[in-house]
């Protein structure tokens, strides 16, 4: 396509083609071609509705929708020839349209714009990578629940501040996540909710003096309604801000979860072993094991987390209705919404895959007087001895159990009376870690029984 032909796009405004730099920096079709099957779908319902209203014969409207078929046929086949000229996916499509079916794809415009077009094909493109997350994340609750049915009753120790707290079931801390990315899929589908209205039809800013039919394009695109101003309907961006804004919480999700295996598959720690799928090895040194997955995951969550401050970044000055920086709204989007849905998968894998170390766990649980609460707890309820007191107790027994070198179920009652005589045998009771897990009955409490309920909570919800 030469540069006299792409001004002809113009009309008669500009008698010259731009030079190379003007080209480089005005041209989005590098990017913006992963639009076309939205920009294809966006320009058959146009023609269909320019039909229906008599603003175009039905002869003209079905060349053009079969036209458009042919387009993204070739598009999808590779068979496409993109033209930095025509700057971007809508300009090259509809100049190829002229080439297929010849003078009925210069009605194809009517009653539209390239602002409220790329608005619709972008809003459609985001719905689809929404649908895509929440797919997404529904597989990996799947994955989760799956991890936290088997180990409902497998000890760990619970952590604050990465020291041992208290002791919790393996179950427990996997429906932990289930709950965070459930709260991710809730704003996922809140967020498609807002963003499911068409701009299409409110033309360049103004609206349009054609009879058109902005409903029914809206119902053929799957919105709910049309937006009911035209200048926001061009100007908006928020729905990928909002889109921005929820995958980042989601990714700060996956980056904790990723960060805990990491520490998790350590050889100090050995709680989960990471299949071969998600590892890999050291090119010196042939013991290694390396949870690179989870740490690339860890690492690319920082892309998603700068394209929400770009976009927010480019928004925050413009002025209604549509500036030429809005052409940098897609790439970040684009690039965020890749590595989301690569973080998703990948995490969805590992936990599939992954193996709890049911002894390592066990083992641990037990350690750093994680059942002293238990004890505090006990002293309350067998002794009526106020808290802060059972606290004060509780915190000299540990005392002596660290000088020792022991445990707390290691101290002998003497020991134990040495510090309260009123405590009798019955304490060695609360200080197992399984009783102490069993015994958090509490609704959202670690024991077993609370977590089965969980799980079978959300493997219903999720069905």
């Amino acid at each position: 396509m030469t540069d006299k032909s792409a001004n002809q796009m113009w009309g008669g405004r500009f008698a010259a083609g731009p030079d190379a730099i003007m080209e480089a920096i005005n041209a989005s079709i590098g990017f913006d071609q992963r639009m076309a099957a939205q920009d294809i779908a966006g320009s058959r319902a146009h023609a269909a509705m320019l039909a229906a209203t008599g603003i175009v014969s039905d002869k003209d409207a079905e060349a053009m929708r079969e036209g458009l078929l042919t387009i993204l046929s070739e598009i999808e086949g590779g068979k496409f020839a993109f033209s930095t000229a025509l700057e971007d996916i809508h300009m090259n499509v509809e100049a190829r349209l002229k080439e297929v079916i010849g003078e009925p794809a210069g009605r194809l415009h009517t009653g539209r714009s390239r602002n409220d077009q790329v608005a619709t094909d972008f809003r459609l493109w985001v719905r689809d990578q929404v649908d895509a997350a929440i797919e997404g994340l529904q597989a990996l609750m799947q994955a989760l629940l799956g991890q936290a049915e088997a180990g409902a009753d497998w000890v760990m120790p619970g952590f604050t501040h990465l020291q041992t707290a208290q002791p919790v079931t393996w179950g427990h801390h996997m429906m932990a996540y289930v709950e965070m990315f459930a709260r991710d899929l809730s704003r996922f589908r809140d967020a498609r909710v807002r963003m499911n209205e068409s701009p299409l039809g409110a033309a360049a800013l103004a609206g349009t003096s054609f009879p058109i039919d902005r409903d029914m394009t809206a119902q053929a695109l799957g919105f709910d309604r049309p937006m009911a101003n035209s200048l926001d309907a061009v100007s908006d961006r928020d729905f990928a801000l909002e889109f921005l804004s929820v995958s980042s919480i989601c990714a700060m999700h996956l980056s904790r979860m990723a960060e805990e295996l990491v520490i998790w598959s350590s050889a100090q720690f050995r709680f989960v072993t990471l299949s071969d799928r998600f590892s890999t090895g050291s090119s010196i040194m042939p013991q290694k094991k390396n949870p690179d997955a989870a740490e690339l995951i860890r690492a690319k969550i920082g892309r998603i987390f700068g394209a929400n401050v770009a976009l927010m970044t480019v928004m925050k000055g413009l002025p209604l209705a549509y500036s030429k920086d809005m052409q940098e709204d897609k790439e970040q989007v684009f690039d965020a919404a890749d590595n989301l849905m690569l973080a998703l998968a990948a995490m969805t894998g590992m936990v599939s895959d992954m193996s709890a170390n049911r002894a390592s766990l066990e083992a641990a649980a037990g350690s750093g007087f994680s059942t002293a609460t238990d004890l505090a707890d006990w002293l309350v309820r067998a002794l009526n001895m106020p808290f802060r007191d059972a606290h004060h107790v509780t915190g000299s027994l540990v005392a002596i159990a660290e000088k020792r070198g022991c445990d707390l179920p290691d101290l002998t009652l003497e020991d134990m009376q040495g510090v309260h005589a009123a405590i009798t045998d019955e304490v060695f009771g609360v200080l197992g870690v399984h009783n102490s897990v069993a015994s958090r009955l509490s609704y959202g409490g670690t024991a077993p029984t609370r977590v089965r309920e969980q799980v079978a909570r959300w493997k219903e919800a999720l069905a």
